[in-house]
Formats: structure tokens, sequence, C-alpha cells
């Protein structure tokens, strides 16, 4: 028998854990029984009283005293216990440096099956990967340097920092590795928000690197998240596919990706278009670094403002592209998030020529896929369109979705004709 606290849950509440489920809430906690620091013995009390320091191991059980898994507590948090392990607190604590150089290399070999040493991509998602908060991009530079970017965005992963990097470092053998850790969600879990080199680097933070051979300046310290989004590379080759001969419209391009896949698959003519002036300034530089200045252009605006103005200009596209930001970060936006989507999708859908491509995403976990396919059936009937579902997508293999944690599949990208 283990001296670590137990976590016992209220009635009912393992359920989605059985499934999968990785977190525990504050309220969904019965009590928590911990060894008294007399050695006096058990205590049993309520989480308000407990006294087990935040960032110790906990092992989470049933109401009737049933084991289910190992975990992380931290009180500062909702999210009181993150689930790291469905094995007994002895197991995983005995040699943690094992313990976590293996999750790593699992997280590895996943990727090695879909991408070269060439390639870039994420190689920790999070709790999808069994590592609740960490996050972790993989970056080759065209000199075939790889950067890491390191996301401890919990302190679940936070208090094994030394032992994830030691394996990090290990595996992956990186020229340097960068922490984006300038998180306002952080802040919850009760941490300092930092940024910067862990070990190496580059003076400026701007590496280039290749996908689906494009060149793209990349800003690993000031671009927005870890200053790429690897999660729509596959998306982006998807749709580059109905792009020959014709005239694109980008929207909300952040790095002029979308776009310059589309460059590349022999686009007439490709708008980019950004409400940051940062952002338009780094598609220029995309834009000169592939030569693509005679076919593709940035523009400055907020898309639903130009949207109304091509309309009203009788603008026509072939292929529209929206991949705008999270409209909601809350289930309590989803109403006004939808009017959002809605709005942007229904102007497209006008923008386009007969037959036309739309390729429409959603970043929200909240704006489920259910809500975005309701959504877009929506902006079709007011925009008087019949619209065809080409494609149902979500993000790359390095994207792994775990099942029971609905989290993980938070990107919807459908590839739609407009008619």
């Amino acid at each position: 028998m283990t001296n670590y606290a137990r976590v016992f849950l209220k009635p009912k509440e393992e359920r989605e854990i059985i499934q999968g489920f990785p977190w525990v809430f504050d309220n969904e906690i019965s009590h928590i029984k911990y060894m008294a620091e007399d050695g006096s013995g058990w205590k049993d009390v309520p989480l308000a009283e407990c006294v087990v320091s935040d960032g110790s191991g906990v092992e989470v059980f049933t109401k009737a005293g049933g084991f289910l898994s190992t975990g992380i507590i931290n009180r500062t948090s909702k999210i009181t216990v993150r689930l790291i392990s469905q094995e007994h607190a002895d197991k995983v604590f005995n040699d943690t440096k094992s313990f976590w150089e293996k999750r790593i290399r699992d997280a590895a070999s996943i990727r090695h099956l879909h991408y070269s040493d060439e390639d870039s991509y994420r190689l920790i998602f999070g709790e999808a990967d069994f590592i609740p908060g960490l996050i972790v991009e993989r970056f080759c530079d065209i000199e075939k340097n790889v950067y890491l970017v390191v996301q401890f965005l919990s302190l679940s992963c936070e208090i094994f920092r030394n032992d994830i990097l030691a394996a990090l470092e290990k595996i992956c053998r990186p020229a340097g590795i960068y922490e984006r850790d300038d998180a306002d969600i952080r802040e919850k879990e009760g941490l300092k928000e930092k940024s910067g080199w862990i070990k190496g680097g580059c003076s400026d933070s701007v590496i280039t690197i290749t996908e689906n051979g494009i060149h793209f300046e990349v800003d690993i310290a000031h671009g927005q998240k870890t200053g790429y989004f690897l999660d729509q590379k596959d998306n982006r080759k998807a749709a580059s596919v109905f792009c020959h001969g014709k005239r694109v419209l980008d929207a909300c391009t952040h790095t002029g990706a979308f776009g310059l896949n589309a460059v590349k698959a022999g686009a007439r003519e490709v708008v980019s278009v950004d409400i940051s002036q940062d952002a338009v300034d780094m598609v220029n530089k995309n834009i000169a670094l592939n030569n693509a200045g005679n076919v593709m252009k940035g523009v400055c605006a907020d898309i639903f403002d130009l949207l109304k103005k091509y309309e009203a200009d009788g603008e026509k596209f072939d292929v529209i592209i929206l991949d705008p930001p999270a409209f909601t970060k809350s289930a309590k936006m989803i109403q006004k998030a939808y009017g959002g989507y809605k709005e942007i999708n229904l102007r497209a859908m006008r923008l386009l020529n007969e037959g036309g491509i739309l390729v429409t995403c959603s970043c929200s976990y909240f704006f489920d896929t259910n809500t975005f396919y309701d959504m877009l059936m929506h902006a079709a009937m007011d925009s008087h369109k019949r619209v065809q579902i080409l494609e149902k997508r979500g993000a790359g293999p390095d994207h792994p979705l775990l099942l029971g944690y609905p989290k993980s599949e938070y990107l919807k990208c459908a590839v739609a004709r407009v008619l």
C-alpha cells in the first residue's frame, strides 16, 4: 500500500474517465484521503481542507473505492487532477525519467510513420499523447536543423520539465529549444508566463521551413501561439488541388500558407488577407521567398468588411479559403460565434463563381462538428446556394484524436462545391 493521496470521486463521475477523459474537475471530487504528516494515519477531508501540495502525485478512485488512474493534483485550477497514467502511482513515480522518455518516444514513433526527418510537425499534442498540458512543435529548417518549440501549459507537465526536456534532447537532438509559455492559461494553473531560448537558438528567432515544397519564414518567438499552424498542412495541400488556373481568395491567412500552396498548384491569382499588419508583412516576406509576387498579394483588412466590399463591387472568385481564428473559446459564446461563422461563409458563397470551391474551417472545440455543418447548411440557405460537401477533414496525423477526449477533435475543415 502506497502513501500517495487518494482522490475519491462523487457517484457516477468516473464514467467519462473510464471512457478516456483525462481530467478531474473540482466539482467531481467527493473527498481526499491522505496520510497525516505526523504519521498518525489516514485522514479523510473535503478538497478545500486538503493539505496535499499542488504538483503532488495522487491516485484517483471511484466513490466505491475502485482504482482509476494516477494524476497530478493542482487545487489552483478547476481541473484539479490531470491524469497521466492508468498504473498505480508508485510505478509511475519510481523512475519519472524513463516514464516520460517512453511517452515522448512513443509519440515520435507515430509521427515517423507519416513524416520524414526534413518535415515540420507537432511532436506532442498534450492529452492526446498522454502528456497533459504539453505542446511540442518540431520545426526543421532548410538547412536541416531541428528546432523545438515547447509549451508547458499545466502544472502536471511543468513539474517534470527537466525529465521532459532531457527526453526531447535525447530523442530529437535539436539545434535549439524555444519556450513559448506566454499563454494566459498558465495563470489559471498558478504558473507565471515566460518565454525564451532554453537551448541554443538563433539571434532573431526566425527560421525558414519547407512545407509541401514551399518555403515559409516562421517567427517562433513572436508568431501566434507557436509561430505557425502545422495542423492545416495536409488541408492546405488538399485545397490546392482545386486552384490550378483559378482566382483564389485566402482569408485570415496568417502566414500566407494556403495561398502559397494555391500558387504552387498553378493558381492564376491569389489574394491573401489578414487583419494583422504584422501577419501581412510576414505574408509578403513569404511571397518574396517563393518568387510568387506576380500571382499573389497580401492585403491587410477585416475580412467581414472586405467580403461586404467585394460583394458590393461585384468581385468573383473561383476558390475561397476561410481559416478564421476561433470565434469562441467558451460554451457561452457559441451563438455569437455561430453568427460570425455564418456571415463570412454566406458572403463567401455569394462571391464564388458557379461551381466554385469553398474551403472553410473552424478551430474552436466548442463549435463542434454538428454545429459547424449546421451553420454551413443555414449559410447556404440564406445565400440561396446549393452546396455539396466534397470532403470532411480535420487536423493531420500529428494531431491524434483521443477517444473520450472531445477537445482533441477541435479542427473542422470542409471542402465544398457551391452551386
